[in-house]
């Protein structure tokens, strides 16, 4: 009996988790739509003409969008673990690519370094908060 109770705390946690995820995408995609320039600025990156805003809003708020609509799909299907392992892959996928350019030209610093480190630690967690699978009887 202790194992159910285990699991549902794990399974409450992880869909917590993922509500946070879904908040905080769109919120930042909310905010990349809004204020592209800060935004941009923040992240240490330079918009030039309509192919420049363009990527930016693909990546900051469709990638953000998507992602939040995934982790929210996710928490209300519990019952389908294999939707936050894909937003816990579209988390880890960031610093990852991040720790490439890492090796090329030196970590990211300010706030993107938060960012990372939180991407990094959601991602992992989805990941440790997943549901073990059921075991037959030999």
């Amino acid at each position: 009996m202790k194992t159910k109770g285990f699991q549902y705390t794990r399974a409450w946690a992880r869909g917590q988790l993922l509500q946070l995820v879904a908040t905080a995408s769109s919120l930042a995609a909310l905010i990349a739509m809004l204020d592209p320039d800060r935004v941009a600025t923040a992240m240490g990156l330079f918009l030039v003409g309509v192919n420049g805003y363009s990527q930016f809003y693909a990546i900051y708020v469709g990638v953000r969008l998507a992602t939040a609509g995934l982790a929210m799909l996710a928490a209300r299907r519990g019952d389908q673990p294999i939707l936050g392992d894909l937003v816990a892959l579209f988390l880890l996928a960031q610093p990852a690519g991040r720790l490439v350019a890492a090796v090329a030209i030196g970590l990211p610093s300010g706030a993107l370094f938060v960012v990372s480190g939180i991407e990094l630690l959601a991602g992992l967690a989805l990941l440790a908060l997943r549901p073990r699978a059921h075991r037959l009887a030999p």
